[in-house]
């Protein structure tokens, strides 16, 4: 039974990679006409027609996309938005979830994935970590997204989270942006990507709910450089023990 139940989760796997690349397909040439719109308003309709693939998507495949808000949320708003990072299923509802004006810090190494790669760099901000000048100019463009009123999307913790613990340390660049340009943070939880894509397989896919869960914001107003090893904690706290009302994880 083992063995027909796994045959069945690597077709499932390989039916929603085709159904990725098709969505893709169908999409792209739409995303090709923002381009000449420029970074700002060109990136703003790129987002909407990655909601799009992303909502046509989950429902090829069945999987569900649920909001929880745990506080109100003003989509009027600029926000710095943090959400922890475990599984490559990870990016859809994060998109879907943010309605407003956005831009995601990505890896660079994504863009050599084929099709998804070009699209991927007209859509994020990339970030080459081992490289000290490539992530200065990733900060600063992600600076220049705010300063046009464009909310930012960081998984502070860089990486995925191969820890049996909620979360992995975080670095401090989303907390220092947040602080420099004062803007304050949104937390995201993201609960059910592991279950739905674990980080070890990409034919370990399977179908279901995918939630986001929104905590309440931090602000940041009159917070100093001093002051960001004191939000780091303190993000990471709220984090942490919200993780822990959505996913069982072993007792610290």
């Amino acid at each position: 039974m083992k063995w027909l139940l796994k045959g069945l989760e690597t077709a499932y796997s390989i039916y929603a990679l085709c159904m990725f690349i098709v969505v893709m397909l169908l999409v792209s040439p739409f995303i090709l006409c923002c381009l000449p719109f420029g970074k700002i308003k060109g990136g703003n309709l790129i987002y909407r027609f990655c909601r799009i693939w992303g909502r046509t998507w989950y429902y090829t495949i069945g999987v569900q996309h649920r909001e929880i808000y745990e506080a109100p949320h003003d989509t009027t708003r600029q926000y710095i938005f943090i959400a922890n990072h475990i599984s490559y299923m990870d990016i859809p509802p994060v998109i879907l979830a943010t309605h407003q004006p956005i831009r995601a810090l990505g890896k660079a190494e994504m863009v050599k994935i084929p099709i998804f790669g070009w699209i991927y760099r007209a859509a994020v901000i990339l970030v080459d970590r081992s490289n000290t000048q490539a992530r200065a100019k990733s900060v600063r463009a992600l600076k220049a997204a705010i300063k046009k009123n464009i909310s930012i999307i960081i998984f502070p913790e860089g990486t995925f989270n191969e820890t049996k613990k909620p979360l992995k340390s975080f670095f401090d660049g989303a907390f220092r942006i947040a602080v420099e340009s004062q803007t304050p943070i949104k937390p995201l939880l993201l609960v059910d990507t592991l279950k739905r894509l674990h980080y070890k397989s990409v034919f370990s896919l399977t179908p279901g709910i995918s939630r986001v869960v929104y905590l309440e914001e931090i602000p940041v107003n009159n917070l100093t450089q001093k002051d960001i090893p004191a939000l780091k904690e303190k993000v990471y706290k709220i984090m942490e023990e919200g993780l822990r009302r959505y996913v069982q994880y072993p007792t610290p």
